[in-house]
C-alpha cells in the first residue's frame, strides 16, 4: 500500500508514479550481469573494463599533506565558496598547463566535485522554456537539472565522420532564441575524441552570434595523448562566453575526494558563487590544500598518470584491430570506443551494444559500456585493476585470449 507521501513526490522524478518504473537502466544491468557470471563461472577471474575511474590512489605527497591539514585546528572551519591556497594553486596550474591567466578571486572557485557544479549551473541561468544544448552520447546531469527547472534539452549527436565534435549550425533559430547553455566535453566521454583550437574557435564566436554560455567539462584535460593539454580559455574570447570545469578526479587519482573548480568568465562565476553558497558550504579545507600540493606537483604526477593510460589503450587498440575491430587510438581521456561487431561467424548476432556488452560479460567475462545512443558502440576502461606492469600485461594477455576464441563478423 502507497503511503501518503506517494502522491507527494514532484513531476520531475516521476511524480505519483516514482518507484514503480520497472525499467532496468544501464548501468543496473551491466551490474547484475557481473554478479550473474561471477556466480555462474566463480574460477573465473571477470576483468572490468567499465569501470570510469583511476584504479589507483592519489600519490603518496597528497596523502601526507591531507594528514598534516586535517591534524590543524585552523581547518575545522566552513569553506564556504573556497580557500585562497588552492584557488592560488588553480591559478599557476592554468598557466603552466594551458598558458591561461586567470584571476583567483573573479575567475576561480572551487566545487565539490565536477557533477555538483554541473548540477548548480543551470540554477543560475535556466528559466521554464529555456534550452540546454547537450552532446550525445555523454553525461547527462547539465540536462537532467535543466529539465528540473522546466527547461528543454536538444541533443546533438557526436558522429564519428565529424570526428565526435557537434554541429552547433544544426540547432534551428528558434533552438538558438532559447538556448542558454550549450555542454561540451573534451577530451570526450565515451568516445576518446579531443576539441581542436579551430572548434573551439568555432564555438565560441557561435556562442557570441547567439548568445550562448559555453560550460566546457574538461576532468579529462589532462589526459592528452596528441600534445599539450588544451583549455577553451586559451583561445581568443574564451573567456567572454565560457566556464571550463576542472576536476582532480582524472589526471590526480583524487575520485572519491570531491573536488574541482569552475574558470572562466566571472559574471558567470559570480552568479555559481551566489548559487553555490546556497547548495553547500564548501569543501573541507584540508582536502583543498592537499589538492594544492597535487596541483603544483602536476609536472611529475600527471604525466605519469597518463603514460600508464596511453600504454594501456595502445594495447587495447593493437588487441581488437587484429580481431577485427575498427579501433584507433582515443586522443585523450582513458576510454575507447569501438563499433560492435554484427555477429559472431556462424553463430550469434548482435542488434544493439547492450547484447553485446552483455554477451561479453555473460561469455567471455570482460566487461564493457554499451553506448547505442549514435550507433552500436562499446567504451572500453583502461581503468581496469592491476597494481603492476607485470600485472597489466597479464591482464591485457588475458583479454586477448578470451576474444580470440570468438571469429567476429563487422
Amino acid at each position: 500500500m502507497d503511503s501518503y507521501l506517494q502522491k507527494m513526490f514532484a513531476d520531475r522524478i516521476g511524480g505519483a508514479g516514482f518507484g514503480k518504473d520497472t525499467t532496468i537502466y544501464k548501468f543496473e544491468k551491466i551490474k547484475r550481469a557481473k554478479a550473474a557470471a561471477r556466480r555462474a563461472k566463480p574460477e573465473v577471474e571477470l576483468i572490468d573494463m567499465g569501470v570510469g575511474e583511476p584504479d589507483d590512489k592519489a600519490f603518496p605527497e597528497v596523502v601526507a599533506a591531507l594528514a598534516r591539514e586535517a591534524d590543524k585546528i585552523e581547518n575545522r572551519f566552513y569553506a564556504d565558496n573556497g580557500g585562497a591556497d588552492f584557488r592560488l594553486a588553480v591559478q599557476q596550474y592554468m598557466q603552466e598547463l594551458y598558458g591561461v591567466t586567470l584571476d583567483p578571486e573573479t575567475e576561480i572557485i572551487h566545487s565539490i566535485g565536477s557533477k555538483s557544479a554541473l548540477s548548480l549551473l543551470p540554477a543560475c541561468f535556466i528559466n521554464p522554456g529555456d534550452i540546454t544544448v547537450m552532446t550525445i552520447p555523454g553525461y547527462p546531469v547539465l540536462g537532467t537539472w535543466t529539465k528540473y527547472l522546466g527547461g528543454d534539452v536538444v541533443n546533438l549527436p557526436l558522429k564519428k565522420e565529424n570526428g565526435f565534435l557537434p554541429d552547433l549550425e544544426a540547432l534551428t533559430p528558434e533552438q538558438r532564441r532559447r538556448g542558454k547553455l550549450i555542454y561540451l566535453n573534451y577530451p570526450n566521454n565515451p568516445t576518446g575524441a579531443s576539441a581542436t583550437p579551430a572548434f573551439y574557435d568555432r564555438a565560441i564566436a557561435f556562442a557570441k552570434a547567439n548568445d550562448f554560455l559555453l560550460v566546457v567539462d574538461a576532468p579529462y584535460a589532462p589526459l592528452n595523448f596528441t600534445g599539450r593539454p588544451l583549455s577553451i580559455l586559451s583561445r581568443p574570447g574564451g573567456r567572454d562566453v565560457a566556464v571550463e570545469l576542472h576536476s582532480m578526479s582524472k589526471g590526480f587519482n583524487m575520485t572519491g575526494w570531491r573536488l574541482g573548480w569552475v574558470a572562466g568568465n566571472a559574471d558567470a562565476i559570480r552568479a555559481f558563487a551566489t548559487v553555490k553558497d546556497n547548495a553547500d558550504s564548501g569543501q573541507f579545507l584540508a582536502i583543498q590544500k592537499a589538492a594544492a600540493k597535487a596541483l603544483v606537483n602536476q609536472k611529475t604526477i600527471t604525466p605519469h598518470i597518463c603514460e600508464k593510460y596511453r600504454r594501456r589503450l595502445a594495447a587495447l587498440v593493437d588487441t581488437l584491430k587484429e580481431l577485427g575491430f575498427d579501433a584507433a587510438m582515443p586522443e585523450g581521456s582513458f576510454f575507447l570506443y569501438v563499433a560492435i561487431p554484427k555477429g559472431i561467424k556462424g553463430g550469434r548476432r548482435f542488434a544493439n551494444a547492450e547484447e553485446f556488452s552483455q554477451w561479453m560479460i555473460t561469455e567471455k567475462l570482460v566487461s564493457t559500456v554499451p553506448w547505442d545512443d549514435v550507433g552500436h558502440f562499446v567504451r572500453f576502461s583502461a581503468t581496469f585493476v592491476a597494481p603492476t606492469l607485470a600485472e597489466e600485461q597479464r591482464v591485457l594477455r588475458e583479454v586477448k585470449t578470451r576474444l580470440a576464441d570468438s571469429t567476429f563478423e563487422f
